[in-house]
């Protein structure tokens, strides 16, 4: 991938399929949660559209932060119990810890395959996403609502019929209901081999109705598809999956084999579902 022309206010970015045009009048997803989480990956429209988001629901970097932790966790959890093979689509501008890092951590054989649609997340992502040496990390260019083009570049990367771990952490809200995102979650699930194991959150409006409105709506004025989703919708996704304790829990609280605690923040500052499961 190579960038090419002036800066602003257009610079394009050419993938290895074609060219893709980055506009930077406009805010993209990705970029403001960099800026969440106190990253430098964003721009001016960026950071007005995250200023306008903190405005309505001000605790959201803690939300960004919240959700980043219970990937981590998540993915130690799993590297723990003997995955060796993670997928993580959706993958967002690097900010670490990153998912290979914990997975390398634990086992440092772990192959990693980080999928994403965005040339500018892509390019960041060939750059600055390295494994370890005795493990993998691929960066492919696949859309979440192309579930067949993931699966076959991912599973490409990886041993056959070994199982794999599913990542699907801060993407399905950009997902709407037109866009069939059960069908697509079902469709990746199918994909996978037997014994292979789903980790996701999902923005919720259960415990902040009026915070989390807001938010959608400066996500909205900003041209972005933002929805959020109830318990109920969320455990759509993982029905008939085993779900690993605690289960389906505000993500902060998702902390295995260990007892509540008091001192986390509170589910209405994080407004996030977290859940892992095996298929």
């Amino acid at each position: 991938m190579v960038v090419s022309g002036n800066l602003l206010p257009w610079q394009r970015i050419e993938s290895p399929s074609g060219s893709a045009l980055v506009d930077f009048k406009r805010a993209q997803s990705a970029r403001i949660e960099n800026y969440f989480l106190g990253g430098k990956d964003n721009f001016p429209i960026d950071r007005e559209v995250g200023s306008s988001a903190l405005s309505v629901f001000p605790d959201l970097w803690l939300a960004a932060r919240a959700r980043r932790v219970f990937l981590c966790r998540a993915v130690h959890f799993l590297a723990g119990a003997g995955f060796e093979q993670f997928l993580d689509v959706g993958v967002g501008l690097p900010a670490s810890p990153n998912l290979h890092e914990v997975a390398q951590g634990l086992v440092p054989a772990a192959r990693v395959v980080y999928a994403d649609h965005d040339p500018l997340v892509l390019l960041h992502a060939r750059a600055l996403l390295a494994s370890g040496p005795l493990g993998s990390v691929e960066v492919v260019e696949a859309d979440l609502r192309d579930p067949a083009k993931i699966l076959g570049l991912g599973l490409a990367c990886f041993d056959e019929g070994e199982p794999v771990v599913l990542s699907l952490s801060g993407v399905l809200p950009f997902v709407s209901d037109a866009e069939d995102p059960y069908g697509i979650v079902a469709a990746l699930l199918a994909g996978l081999p037997a014994g292979s194991a789903l980790l996701l959150d999902h923005l919720t409006a259960d415990y902040a109705p009026e915070v989390v409105a807001g938010l959608v709506a400066v996500y909205k004025a900003a041209d972005m598809s933002l929805q959020a989703r109830s318990r109920e919708q969320v455990a759509q996704f993982v029905a008939g999956l085993e779900l690993l304790d605690p289960g389906l829990v505000s993500c902060q609280r998702w902390i295995p084999d260990a007892p509540d605690l008091d001192d986390l923040p509170a589910d209405g500052a994080v407004s996030c579902y977290g859940v892992v499961a095996r298929l």
